[in-house]
């Protein structure tokens, strides 16, 4: 993901001048009496228990800071003429914070600085559409709580890859520091010489989206609910094509020895027996993700 001050894909003129400004239990006896809510309305209240478990050095100054990558609506971006981060991982933050105790200070930051910043105690977690892998999970715990593939978009009437093998000969946009970064450069070398995958890599997704609309590139690739998002939000000149591939867990980034994967892990089952992760996943249309146990270190591969 990204660092930008303007919401991917919501008009196509806002694409272009992004890229030229460039580049996932109820009420207890032990919970308070006080509830804060969202900005969305959706309330959750604090749970004595669990805040109990969380390390002093959080607890004691109140807060927790959040890095994210606005860039990746509906997940997380900046709010149309405002400096204002907001998306289903923003919510979910803060809702998770309000169980905890905690307020949550989300912070914009390039997406692939942000595992590397939370080994370096610059961020104390990472909410921005993480895909749990085997890989990442050696440098940072992960708390599950979403499900999404990857799926391509193109303009309407263009190429239409149908899996990763069909992108060679075709000119691709991804984000830097991606699972779909990843796949595509992995892709390109196994593409024939006369039929080579021409790969463009970008600081954020809204360069990658600026390339397909600009015409620059053939094909973007981003997680699934993004990639909707893109095709919705285009005012009809996008398209999602072929068929999505991939489908893994989101995690919560969080530094090992950190003792914050615990308290989260129980924060974020209280807000699934609750109703409010359900109700934040419906307010962004991403009810297809949900999931019902969410586990520490999940990664499928």
């Amino acid at each position: 993901m990204r660092t930008i001050t303007t919401r991917p894909s919501v008009a196509l003129a806002g694409i272009i001048a992004a890229a030229l400004a460039i580049s996932a239990c109820g009420s207890d006896d032990s919970s308070s009496s006080t509830s804060t809510s969202t900005s969305s309305g959706i309330t959750a209240t604090k749970d004595a228990t669990i805040a109990a478990t969380v390390p002093a050095k959080f607890s004691s100054a109140g807060t927790i800071s959040v890095a994210t990558d606005a860039s990746y609506a509906p997940m997380e971006f900046v709010k149309d003429g405002t400096k204002d981060i907001v998306g289903a991982d923003v919510d979910l933050a803060t809702a998770l914070g309000q169980v905890l105790g905690l307020k949550a200070e989300v912070q914009n930051a390039t997406f692939d600085a942000i595992i590397p910043g939370l080994a370096s105690g610059k961020y104390d977690i990472g909410m921005s559409s993480f895909t749990d892998t085997k890989e990442r999970e050696a440098t940072v715990d992960f708390v599950t709580y979403f499900e999404a593939g990857t799926s391509f978009f193109g303009k309407k009437g263009g190429p239409a890859p149908d899996g990763l093998a069909d992108l060679c000969g075709l000119t691709v946009a991804v984000q830097k520091g991606t699972t779909q970064a990843d796949d595509a450069t992995d892709q390109a070398k196994k593409c024939p010489a006369d039929k080579k995958l021409t790969l463009s890599v970008f600081p954020d997704q809204n360069g990658a989206n600026s390339a397909v609309v600009s015409g620059r590139a053939q094909i973007s690739m981003a997680d699934s609910p993004v990639a909707a998002y893109q095709v919705t939000e285009s005012d009809g000149q996008l398209e999602l094509v072929g068929t999505p591939y991939g489908t893994a867990p989101y995690g919560i980034a969080v530094p090992k020895n950190s003792g914050l994967a615990e308290p989260l892990l129980a924060a974020m089952k209280k807000l699934i027996a609750g109703g409010q992760y359900a109700a934040i996943l419906k307010k962004w249309g991403l009810e297809t993700g949900a999931i019902t146990d969410p586990v520490i270190n999940g990664a499928i591969d």
